[in-house]
């Protein structure tokens, strides 16, 4: 089962950030594209980000455009999420998931979840 594991979540004050990561311990991220989702209360689930298996491809959803980078950790086989500028509205669940595909078009069909991590927004 390929399952990978977010962190990094937390209570934050607007204008403030976090990073999150997303990692695997008894596999390598390294070899699959890898997403960001959210789900906020009473909401769907939204795709929010994607960085490719070798890392040349990231994607954001306008919500989080310029706010958001994903990328990869040098050395590690972590996907990191550093999130800024949060306003009360990027409130929700955040996790990560193995992606079938990352494209400038978008992401591909999530295969395999994490938990999830809590991020709330909130002075």
């Amino acid at each position: 089962q390929l399952q990978p594991v977010e962190s990094g979540g937390g209570l934050v004050q607007p204008g403030g950030s976090l990073r999150l990561s997303c990692a695997a311990s008894k596999f390598s991220l390294d070899y699959y594209p890898v997403g960001w989702f959210r789900q906020a209360p009473g909401k769907e689930r939204e795709g929010i980000s994607c960085i490719s298996s070798n890392g040349d491809t990231t994607t954001y959803a306008d919500s989080v455009k310029g706010r958001f980078t994903i990328g990869r950790e040098t050395g590690s086989t972590t996907v990191y999420l550093q999130i800024n500028s949060l306003s009360p509205e990027d409130t929700a669940v955040y996790y990560c998931a193995i992606l079938t595909y990352c494209s400038g078009a978008g992401l591909g069909s999530a295969d395999f979840w994490g938990q999830g991590t809590q991020v709330t927004v909130s002075s």
